[in-house]
């Protein structure tokens, strides 16, 4: 397999992604809009989720398309970053229509980072400005790790960050991933390989190889509250809602394959999975297959790359992988 132009989830044609920031307040948000609504589902297999609008999201209810979607730092705080992005696609028209009103469909997904040595005495929430500050900054193209939803990410040993990912399946799919890494556990055993590195491709996070020996000890964890990784998975494979849900359901194998100990009850790992509808499935079973397949791998090394492109920054309580 190989990845699309950039390695980004926005080589998906369509997918634009906006981040916004404030470093003394050591958080922020990022956000996924389309070109149009997109198909979207999710699977939520933390213990501790923080979430807007994700009920909308299973396959049995009305909506089946959404606007855009907000992964934002500053936990349940953060959950105002989709009040901005809505009210900023209700000026433009966009949204669900009800009668003469317009209802943007805007779900979020939050991560705790209150305790990472940022300025938290702020007055009214920054979240909602933040949220329509990367919408407004949305683009096909974007640096990975120190900003948007990733700006205040830890894990138990480093940084954590933002971090993105694609790959072009023989189909003709492209399948991409977007996530913000806050993990209770590590991306890397020892500091220096990361568990994701089978499915490094071209060196994307620093070639550093296979771990030589395999741990004979627990693996290092924060053991508090003040995590979760949040992800946007994506294909412009035509998906219904429930293939959506299923192909974010099997990128959580990502999560895990990148992350240890990952799915905790201190952390709210959760992903959406998107469909742009562009490219019809020609064979229905063998395409969500490996879509599925692609979906994982590229939340795996997406991981991988948030935490290997984080930048150090003052008052940081943990040291960078990459310094």
């Amino acid at each position: 397999m190989q990845t699309g132009p950039n390695n980004l989830i926005t080589d998906i044609a369509g997918l634009r992604v906006g981040h916004a920031q404030d470093d003394t307040l050591k958080s922020g948000a990022s956000v996924l809009i389309g070109a149009a609504p997109f198909t979207c589902g999710v699977s939520v297999m933390g213990g501790a989720p923080g979430t807007r609008e994700t009920d909308l999201l299973a396959p049995d209810k009305t909506v089946q398309q959404v606007d855009a979607l907000t992964l934002s730092g500053g936990s349940a705080f953060g959950l105002d970053a989709s009040s901005g992005v809505a009210d900023a696609l209700r000026h433009q028209g966009r949204g669900f229509p009800v009668g003469d009103q317009t209802v943007p469909i805007v779900p979020g997904a939050i991560l705790f980072d209150l305790l990472n040595g940022g300025d938290k005495s702020w007055g009214d929430n920054p979240y909602k400005a933040l949220g329509a500050a990367a919408l407004a900054a949305a683009d096909t193209e974007f640096a990975l790790g120190s900003l948007g939803a990733g700006t205040g990410c830890t894990l138990a040993s480093h940084i954590g960050g933002l971090g993105s990912a694609s790959i072009i399946l023989p189909s003709g799919h492209t399948v991409g991933a977007l996530v913000a890494v806050n993990a209770l556990g590590d991306a890397s055993p020892d500091g220096q390989h990361f568990w994701a590195a089978p499915w490094e491709i071209d060196a994307e996070f620093g070639g550093r190889g296979l771990l030589p020996n395999a741990p004979t000890t627990l693996p290092n964890t924060k053991l508090s509250s003040h995590n979760t990784t949040i992800a946007i998975v994506a294909t412009d494979a035509a998906l219904t809602q429930a293939q959506c849900t299923r192909m974010a359901t099997a990128a959580h194998d990502g999560m895990a394959r990148a992350l240890v100990p990952s799915h905790t009850p201190m952390d709210g790992d959760l992903i959406f999975g998107v469909s742009t509808d562009a490219k019809p499935l020609s064979d229905e079973i063998a395409d969500t297959l490996w879509i599925g397949h692609a979906a994982a791998t590229c939340l795996a090394r997406a991981i991988a790359r948030g935490v290997w492109h984080a930048t150090p920054k003052p008052g940081d309580l943990l040291p960078c992988m990459n310094p």
